[in-house]
């Protein structure tokens, strides 16, 4: 479609579904830019692979997805958001890397825990994904390295403050390998790691379906090839076709974007997602990721969280550089992002 911009008219995508993002956390950055790209109805996004700009309009957008480790300041944009015509629901990535400092840029983890319940209460335990992620075994140097039980411990406490809150608990295990930009800043860091063991895998993700069984939860993983289906843990889609059918409805885009008719039944609010049914696969993902298509805003570089095990970022320093050259009016996050390729 051809949208106008303030210098004139130019091609753009108009998806159904956007990311708001997978790349940098814009809830608790970026939430003056993203109301002013609503109102203006349309993004610029910058390819981070190949540098090329492309425009995104707002025209069919129903549902955002949110991603965010932060996520206090959307508590007052929400009404400024469904006055523009979009629903959405939040992946909330809580963790609990508090002793090792992993999360520099976070608030305190009973602060983040305070806003989790809160946003709950606005958007409605259905609408907060909880994830735990990534699980890491690691340690700083001169450090012993901790044991799964010791994260099995720690998501267990969460579990019991957020249960009555969430529906969902999402888990990945780290993959350092593929990221050499992550494994050279835990180098830096004078940080070792290690990958789980298949045997780990299996023990922590049936620790992890018992804790969540015991306080109304499901398990799910994100873009894990290991299939946990027999410790009580299914494959998660981070853009739910199942959810965003209940939140947004049967709107003709949702439906033509899922390839489903208007006749076909929507699922009640807990029960088995996706059984006997198949979705568009969001070409753009990883290859064991399960999400239909969506549209992402966000541009890598641009999170100055600082987190250690982060794979959107060169380095913490381009982070916070770029986070404070970003113009709130500006059509992209920031203006031009040549050199800050991941």
């Amino acid at each position: 479609m051809t949208i106008h911009t303030a210098n004139g008219p130019v091609s753009a995508v108009a998806p159904v579904l956007l990311a708001v993002s997978r790349a940098t956390d814009i809830p608790a950055f970026y939430m003056p830019w993203f109301m002013e790209r609503l109102r203006a109805g349309y993004a610029r996004w910058v390819n981070p692979f190949n540098g090329q700009p492309q425009y995104v309009s707002f025209a069919r957008a129903r549902l955002a997805v949110f991603w965010s480790k932060n996520p206090a300041p959307l508590l007052k944009y929400l009404p400024h958001i469904k006055a523009h015509g979009l629903t959405g629901y939040l992946q909330y990535t809580l963790n609990n890397y508090e002793d090792e400092g992993w999360e520099p840029g976070l608030p305190p983890l009973t602060e983040r825990v305070e806003t989790f319940r809160r946003l709950a209460g606005r958007l409605g335990p259905e609408r907060m994904v909880w994830r735990f992620d990534p699980l890491l075994l690691a340690a700083a140097h001169g450090h012993a390295m901790p044991a799964p039980a010791v994260l099995l411990d720690r998501i267990a406490a969460l579990a019991k403050a957020l249960a009555g809150y969430t529906t969902r608990l999402v888990f990945s295990f780290a993959d350092i390998a593929p990221y050499r930009k992550v494994e050279g800043n835990l180098r830096r860091s004078s940080i070792a790691w290690r990958d789980f063991t298949q045997e780990e895998m299996r023990q922590t993700g049936l620790g992890i379906a018992d804790i969540c069984a015991s306080y109304g939860m499901r398990a799910a993983t994100c873009g894990e090839k290991a299939d946990l289906s027999a410790q009580g843990v299914v494959h998660n889609r981070c853009t739910d076709p199942e959810l965003v059918l209940q939140i947004a409805g049967r709107h003709p885009d949702v439906l033509d974007l899922l390839k489903l008719n208007g006749n076909e039944q929507l699922l009640l609010p807990g029960a088995p997602r996706g059984a006997g049914r198949s979705y568009p696969r969001d070409p753009g993902q990883r290859p064991d990721c399960r999400c239909v298509p969506c549209k992402d805003i966000g541009q890598y570089n641009t999170c100055p969280h600082g987190c250690i095990y982060c794979y959107a970022n060169t380095s913490a320093a381009v982070a916070r550089r770029n986070f404070r050259a970003h113009a709130v009016a500006g059509e992209s996050i920031l203006p031009t992002l040549s050199g800050n390729d991941p």
